[in-house]
């Protein structure tokens, strides 16, 4: 056989080794690899590169390596899920780099941080004090997550004590210019909808690149022409606007009337359609 043959064909086969083997690995980003994963990485790549090029060696020495590597990783894997003690040996701990807004200069140290490069990884968080920081903690994994205090952190429904709907999962209705029957059919709509909608955008299914449909049944779209702009749906924000207007007009008919009973009648209706408007207003006013 000719050498770039056998290279071509020592290639698809380590391909289809690397593959099979890697599926065994699992699944992970590159910043949540371990120390050894990383290193695991790296040397099974280098062994499927020798088994391509090196033609003057049997290819099954190569994927004799290759297996070992990942069988000793996973043999390491599997002892670090029964073991705590092997995960701290080798993975290591979680670090605390900041507590109650106190930069812990020993933990620093111990993770080989500077002080600038761990404000880098605070601004990268929009965080810009380190006062502000209940806990810092670096992970195994390099990544360093952050707790705000709680005078610093974002006001959200919890902290008000307001109740909110899960939010649906918005479909993609629209790809490529052709529609998504089984997206429609999950959320309960039909194609004779979705056309309706993109008459009232004036854009036709093939000029669609992406289209969505969001948790309240809201249609966007992304054409492929960029120039061209696509209102947003307005159906929403006229809602809450007419429901407004009838609260205001209520209000207008109570202080209008001298009768007590009609008086009376208009500001009851005025002040519960006021607690409708505050229930749906976050549903209407995204």
């Amino acid at each position: 056989m000719q050498i770039w043959l056998e290279v071509v064909v020592r290639t698809l086969v380590s391909i289809a080794v690397l593959f099979l083997l890697t599926k065994l690995l699992g699944k992970r980003q590159i910043s949540q690899l371990s120390l050894f994963e990383y290193i695991t990485g790296i040397t099974i790549g280098d062994l499927a590169a020798y088994i391509s090029v090196n033609h003057q060696e049997q290819w099954y020495i190569g994927v004799t390596a290759l297996v070992v590597w990942v069988l000793v990783s996973l043999g390491i894997e599997f002892l670090q899920i029964k073991s705590k003690k092997a995960r701290n040996v080798i993975d290591n701990s979680s670090t605390v780099l900041i507590k109650g807004g106190k930069i812990l200069e020993d933990n620093l140290k111990k993770e080989k941080l500077t002080n600038e490069e761990l404000l880098e990884q605070l601004r990268k968080k929009n965080i810009f004090k380190a006062a502000e920081v209940e806990f810092a903690v670096i992970e195994p994994s390099g990544e360093i997550n952050v707790l705000l205090k709680k005078e610093y952190q974002p006001i959200t429904p919890s902290h008000l004590g307001i109740k909110v709907a899960p939010e649906p999962e918005t479909q993609a209705v629209i790809l490529d210019g052709k529609i998504m029957d089984e997206p429609l059919s999950t959320i309960g709509l039909n194609r004779a909808w979705l056309h309706t909608e993109l008459e009232k955008l004036g854009v036709t299914v093939e000029n669609v690149f992406v289209g969505q449909v969001d948790g309240t049944g809201q249609l966007y779209v992304d054409l492929y022409d960029d120039k061209i702009s696509v209102p947003e749906p307005q159906e929403k924000a006229a809602l809450l606007a007419n429901l407004k207007k009838c609260e205001a007009d209520l209000e207008m008919y109570a202080l209008s009337t001298e009768e007590a009973e009609p008086k009376q009648l208009y500001t009851n209706c005025s002040e519960q359609l006021q607690q409708i408007i505050k229930d749906v207003k976050p549903l209407l006013a995204r």
